[in-house]
Formats: structure tokens, sequence, C-alpha cells
């Protein structure tokens, strides 16, 4: 069965992690789009500051819920239902991170990041599924190059994005199997400047850094709204591609970058503002929410060519096709 998605602008939208980041980039252009939003988050000062600057009038509802708490996201969809009469696209990105030796960082940690990043998406997964099973949309899942290729100090975070991974593809098996219309995309953003590390606890002696190249969220947001409008498996953001398959392809040369060139490269030698983040209750709204953009210290790209090629293939075909055409005609002009 061929999913049909929804454009934009009749959409009703759901968005987990919507207080900052990627997800709060997702949602200042969906609305932009024409869509109606439901913003999902811990931090319920920042999703009111965030529904507020939005400007969006009755266009817009926040929910504040741990996506942790099976019962915190089935109040998240009954509000969606109450207000808006349902969804059509659910976007499970809340997420959260440690960063530290395997062996120093403690298993109340370890947990809580599976708790939030894994269950969380399980649980947004199965509660998505159960409401579109028979009108249909899209389900879209925010994995990471860490879904194929793990980061030195991230195990936890990693093996989250692992499990996402494998969890996804069978749930889309399963759906595409018993012909429901249901669209499911991993989505997997490479290094981006978010205010992730801010918000992630860390054991390290100086504040985490993302390797180049980095982009920025709203490279991953417009990449999220295109499959949100029109089905696909997966979308690589940047450099994700190229690194998953160099994992899955030659596991031991990625060991030795990880190990040759990431491992130092992470850590930045610089003060950690925030070293306990805001990976457990307590401690959220400590890190700072209500922003997109991080303050990573170095380039910042705001377009990925191959992601666009991969969503947009037949523009992309004649743009190159004219491109090459113009390179002839300059040719043979200037040989005659």
């Amino acid at each position: 069965m061929r999913t049909s998605l929804k454009p934009l602008h009749e959409q009703v939208i759901v968005i987990t992690g919507a207080s900052s980041g990627i997800g709060l980039a997702t949602a200042r252009l969906a609305v932009e789009k024409g869509a109606r939003v439901v913003l999902v988050a811990r931090n319920e000062l920042a999703l009111a500051d965030v529904e507020r600057d939005l400007n969006a009038g009755d266009r817009v509802l926040h929910v504040m819920a741990d996506v942790g708490e099976r019962e915190q996201l089935e109040r998240v969809a009954s509000q969606a239902v109450e207000r808006f009469g349902g969804f059509d696209t659910w976007i499970n990105n809340a997420g959260n991170s440690v960063w530290g030796r395997f062996d120093e960082v403690s298993d109340e940690d370890h947990y809580q990041v599976m708790q939030t990043n894994f269950w969380g998406t399980h649980y947004g997964s199965s509660i998505a599924v159960k409401h579109l099973r028979n009108k249909g949309g899209a389900l879209i899942n925010i994995g990471s190059v860490e879904s194929a290729n793990a980061l030195p100090f991230h195990a936890s975070y990693s093996a989250s994005k692992h499990a996402i991974k494998a969890m996804t593809d069978v749930l889309r098996v399963e759906l595409q199997k018993s012909d429901t219309p249901i669209s499911v995309t991993l989505v997997r953003p490479s290094s981006t400047d978010t205010m992730f590390m801010d918000h992630s606890k860390n054991y390290l002696p100086s504040a985490p850094v993302f390797p180049p190249p980095v982009y920025a969220p709203e490279v991953v947001a417009q990449a999220i709204l295109h499959a949100a409008e029109h089905p696909q498996r997966d979308v690589y953001i940047g450099n994700a591609k190229l690194l998953s398959r160099l994992a899955q392809n030659a596991p031991r040369l990625a060991d030795w970058v990880n190990r040759t060139f990431v491992y130092n490269a992470i850590q930045s030698g610089r003060q950690d503002r925030h070293r306990d983040g805001a990976l457990h209750d307590r401690d959220v709204g400590r890190a700072g929410d209500g922003k997109a953009s991080g303050n990573y210290p170095g380039m910042v790209l705001t377009r990925s060519l191959y992601t666009r090629a991969s969503q947009h293939p037949v523009a992309t075909t004649a743009a190159v096709a004219m491109g090459a055409i113009a390179v002839f005609a300059l040719l043979g002009r200037r040989q005659r």
C-alpha cells in the first residue's frame, strides 16, 4: 500500500523535545508552513515561552510531559485529540545524554539515557501507531549518525540510537506487511549545533564538543518536515551516511578513526558550564531552553547538499543537467 501524506498546512504535528534544538527548529518551521503543532517537553515554562513566541494563536498547544513515562505521552495524544481532533505526524525527537568513560558513568545515568531516548521513542511510536493505524500518517523517529557509528564516551547514547534504529526497522516492516498506511522514517543527523552539550551530563574533565562538520538545527528540521509530507525510509544529514557506511563496511577502520582522531577531538579543553546538564528531572531548566542553536565555536553549516539531493532527486538531477548543459555551451563558444 502506498502511503499518502497530507501537505503540511493541513497537518497536526506532535513534536517531543520541542523546547530547544532540533525540536524547536522543527516547530518553528512547521508553524511557518501552516501546520498546527503540539509542543512536548519537560520544561513547561520554556514551552509556554515558545508557544508565545510562535505567535500562532490556537494553532499551537504545549503539553508538559516526560517521554519516559507512557502515561504522560498518552496524555499528550489525548490533548491533541481534544484540541485538534487528532494528529497526522508524530515526531519522536526528545533525547538526553551523558558523556564519560563507560566504567565511570553511573548505572543511574546510563539508565536515564535509555529511558528517555529508547523508551520515550518506543512509547511515542506505540501511541502514534495506535492513533494513525486507520487514518494514516507519518511516524518520524530521530536516530543519529550514532545509530551505526558509536562515539567514544557516549556508550548509552549510542546504544539508545542503535536500539531506536532496530525498533524502527522492525515496526516499519510489520506495518508494511499489514498494509497499514503509516510512513515510518528514521532521521539520522550528524553533529548539530543545539543546546545538546549544555543539556548533557558530563564526566569528562572538560566540556565535550562534537567533531566537525557541524550543521544548523534548521537543516535537520527541513529534512524532518519533508519526510512528514513525502514518505522516506531513512534521512541522512550531512556526512551521516558516509560515517554509517564506514562503520558497517569497514568496522576496524571506523574503530581506528574513533580511537585516533575522535577520542581526543571530543574533549574540548574548555570549562563545562553545565556539568550536570538536564539529564534528570531535578536539573530541567538549569542549562537553558528556548534556543534552537547552541554555542558551537566553529563553523556551522546551514545546508546539506547530500540531504537535499536525496530528498529532491528530480530537482537535483535537473539542476545538474542544466549545469552540465551550461558548461558544454560555454566550452563550445570558447572553441569557436
